[in-house]
């Protein structure tokens, strides 16, 4: 399988879009949810916009240079075919003969010109264009040209002149004069050769297309230098007029055909935006016309892509011209004459084929939908601004509709969408703003609360340290993980030292520091989560009055710890016991009056139902 002519490195381009809107097909292509374009390689003419129009050097034409080293290091012999536009592009080099030398040493056989080719078709296009039937043609020199109306005016087919073009016609007389078994490698300013070369076999057949900047490559790689070598001459045959085909109509000067304007029966135009037109003419009004179009797509092929970027038009065309004169000053007239007859004999006809690239037309709803999403009424749908590379915003829609582009390759719709992006980015950066403010506010708030609760903290910490009673809090491994002063001097002098080490005993086991009785309690509120309160423990001589609650479930419990016989808990325990004490008789006494009450009560209500009933039998009391 051919490598595809143009190829997109997605890690160098940069999505312009620059590519897109020079391509006069539209053979590139962005499509949705799709960042970078791509080839669509069936619908490409080669005509290498894309590659001149690429800053970033992204796009790449197929590389011809290895496949021509092989030819070169083979068994073969191979000529070398060079395009007469060479003398324009290589204008660094003094004489064209050293130029011949150059190309000699990277390893060819031969080097000759295409200008006699073009001589030879030239002869065919007098012969069609003199002998004139009433049908009229347009000129096949141009590979681009060619593949334009093949692929995209299928209807003009028929008046594509049948003629090969000016390569493929001298790999003709290069087979005829050095064998079937020559190589062929064109060198010239057309991409598009590359593609056109592959349509050929047998003695048209052209093995590889090197582009000028190609050879340049080839000859800096190879060391090749004009300064270290002699002069050399093109092998035979030589071309006449055919040196100056690059100049557009330089064809038809190799034709001796009539160019003059009230005469003339040919139209010769050149460049992009002036051949589009002109097809689309032919195509509807050559009845009209009723002219012959000589049909180039670059300006001649002196500026076509394979040539160095940068060249200048104008100085390019002079250089052409100059070098054919200095060439005409001694040519061989007669000896040429003599070529023309010996290959007179060649078969220079050519056929086209009809490869259809043209898409159905989509529906007018969609074409309006698309109108409508980028901003674009009835009114204003045939203006078109043409940045997105169509003449007009309805063709762009339909492009869109096909799936060849995308809405926000439209200027103005991509304008639109980011000044309401920007609105909205407006609307969400006010409102950050505020909340940016608001979260200032709260930072500032819980900064002040977290002072006032360190304060506490510190507070608290310092009042349980003073506390008079013993404070613990323990985890569920009965690990202290706070503790006061009064603990530490519950627990005596050893637990004095280890709190001078690890203040607060944080972190000791409480199985260590007391007895059994004493941290199951703990243990037990820790499983159970129920309070323990006021529960007195004999430890030794002492009496102990401890209370022990959850403080988080299952994870930690605190403990308070009196010792009732120190004089201040003697007298505050003897205080409440006798109050609790007090409380109890009180309690009591009271539930013994009630029930005397109750007792009376019932006493009383007997006696009266004693007397009621004495009454009744007619009884005088006691």
């Amino acid at each position: 399988m051919s490598i595809p002519l143009i190829q997109i490195d997605h890690n160098k381009c940069i999505t312009c879009y620059a590519c897109v809107r020079v391509c006069p097909v539209k053979a590139i292509v962005v499509k949705q949810n799709q960042e970078f374009p791509d080839v669509i390689h069936s619908r490409c003419i080669g005509c290498g916009s894309c590659f001149q129009s690429c800053s970033p050097k992204a796009i790449t034409y197929r590389d011809s240079k290895e496949a021509t080293r092989s030819l070169l290091v083979s068994e073969a012999k191979v000529a070398a075919i060079i395009d007469p536009s060479i003398s324009g592009e290589f204008h660094d080099i003094t004489d064209y003969r050293k130029f011949v030398k150059m190309i000699q040493t990277l390893g060819f056989d031969y080097v000759s010109e295409v200008s006699f080719g073009v001589d030879l078709i030239g002869k065919q296009y007098a012969d069609l264009f003199t002998n004139f039937l009433g049908k009229f043609y347009i000129t096949t020199c141009c590979p681009p040209i060619v593949s334009l109306i093949e692929k995209y005016h299928p209807g003009l087919i028929d008046n594509l002149a049948p003629i090969i073009n000016p390569m493929t016609a001298t790999a003709k007389v290069i087979h005829k004069t050095y064998g079937n078994d020559v190589k062929v490698v064109f060198i010239g300013p057309c991409i598009g050769a590359k593609e056109e070369a592959l349509r050929f076999d047998g003695d048209g057949k052209v093995d590889e297309v090197l582009t000028f900047t190609e050879l340049r490559e080839m000859f800096v790689e190879a060391d090749v230098n004009e300064n270290a070598l002699e002069y050399s001459e093109f092998d035979d045959p030589i071309g006449f007029k055919g040196s100056i085909y690059p100049i557009g109509n330089g064809i038809l000067q190799a034709s001796s055909l009539d160019e003059s304007i009230l005469q003339g029966s040919i139209i010769t135009t050149k460049g992009k935006g002036s051949i589009m037109e002109a097809v689309v003419e032919f195509e509807d009004s050559i009845d009209y016309i009723r002219k012959h179009f000589n049909l180039f797509y670059c300006e001649g092929c002196l500026m076509g892509p394979g040539t160095s970027a940068g060249g200048k038009k104008f100085i390019r065309k002079t250089l052409v011209i100059d070098y054919a004169n200095k060439r005409l000053k001694r040519f061989d007239h007669e000896r040429w004459t003599k070529d023309m007859a010996s290959f007179a004999d060649l078969d220079l006809k050519r056929t086209f084929i009809n490869d259809d690239q043209r898409l159905p037309p989509p529906s007018e709803e969609r074409v309006q939908e698309v109108l409508k999403i980028i901003g674009k009424n009835e009114g204003t749908a045939d203006m078109g601004c043409g940045s997105c590379g169509y003449l007009s915003c309805t063709q762009f829609a339909k492009a869109v509709a096909n799936g060849l582009a995308r809405p926000d390759m439209c200027i103005t719709y991509s304008l639109k969408s980011k000044q309401d992006y920007i609105k909205t980015l407006r609307v969400t950066n006010d409102k950050l703003a505020k909340t940016q403010h608001a979260l200032q506010e709260s930072e500032k708030l819980a900064r002040q609360e977290q002072i006032v609760a360190q304060d506490a903290l510190e507070t608290n910490v310092n009042m349980l340290k003073k506390l008079p009673m013993a404070i613990v809090v323990v985890d569920e491994n009965l690990k202290i993980v706070r503790s006061n002063d009064s603990f530490v001097n519950l627990l005596g002098e050893d637990a004095a030292e280890i709190n001078d080490v690890i203040p607060g005993l944080i972190g000791a086991d409480l199985k260590t520091l007391l007895p059994f009785q004493f941290y199951k309690l703990f243990s037990y509120v820790l499983t159970s989560n129920e309070d323990v309160i006021g529960r007195d423990v004999h430890i030794g001589d002492r009496l102990l009055n401890v209370s022990v609650f959850p403080v988080k479930k299952n994870k930690f419990v605190g403990g308070v710890i009196r010792d009732m016989y120190l004089p201040e808990v003697r007298k505050e325990e003897v205080i409440s016991r006798v109050s609790e004490v007090i409380d109890q008789n009180l309690e009591l006494v009271q539930k013994i009056a009630f029930l005397l009450g109750e007792g009376a009560a019932t006493t009383e209500k007997m006696l009266n139902s004693i007397i009621e009933s004495h009454k009744a039998s007619g009884k005088e009391p006691i």
